[in-house]
């Protein structure tokens, strides 16, 4: 496979917020601009609260990544679900001096049809960790809880 790019612009436009867009995203959008507001979370100083900061887009790419490659591998694999869904939650610490997104934890919740794909299931989740470009592409520990229901006990029935 070839290399693949992926433009993102930022503009900062006041305080210690800007406006972030992939001309990759506007053109594929007709009317909107895909843009967002990033800044600095409330943590830090003079950050803000109710906004993008690259520590929730760090996370949710990661989250994102998961979601995506199960999707693909849930199809190839012909799992059959009626949800999926992800919490995650990344964890900022200071190591040696400098600041770092240490861990992301990821708890994947998948509702299956059927009591019988559990195992498959089992396995799309763990072959979609392992082939997360996001996860593999960074130093952050990734910690998986995943979480397996089926839909109804009547789904069995068959």
């Amino acid at each position: 496979m070839e290399a693949h790019f992926y433009t993102v612009d930022i503009n900062w436009s006041r305080d210690r917020k800007g406006v972030m867009c992939s001309p990759e995203l506007s053109a594929a959008t007709p009317g909107t601009n895909g843009c967002i507001e990033v800044a600095t979370p409330p943590q830090f100083p003079k950050g803000m609260p109710g906004i993008w900061s690259p520590e929730h887009l760090f996370t949710a790419a990661v989250s994102s990544c998961l979601m995506t490659t199960f999707l693909a591998i849930a199809e190839n694999s012909k799992l059959e679900f009626s949800s999926f869904n992800c919490h995650s939650k990344g964890k900022l610490e200071q190591v040696e001096g400098k600041f770092m997104m240490t861990e992301v934890l990821l708890e994947p919740h998948v509702v299956i049809l059927h009591e019988k794909d559990r195992e498959r299931a089992e396995r799309v989740i763990q072959k979609s960790e392992a082939a997360c470009l996001i996860s593999n592409s960074i130093r952050s520990k990734v910690i998986m809880n995943p979480r397996i229901e089926v839909a109804s006990a009547t789904a069995d029935i068959n």
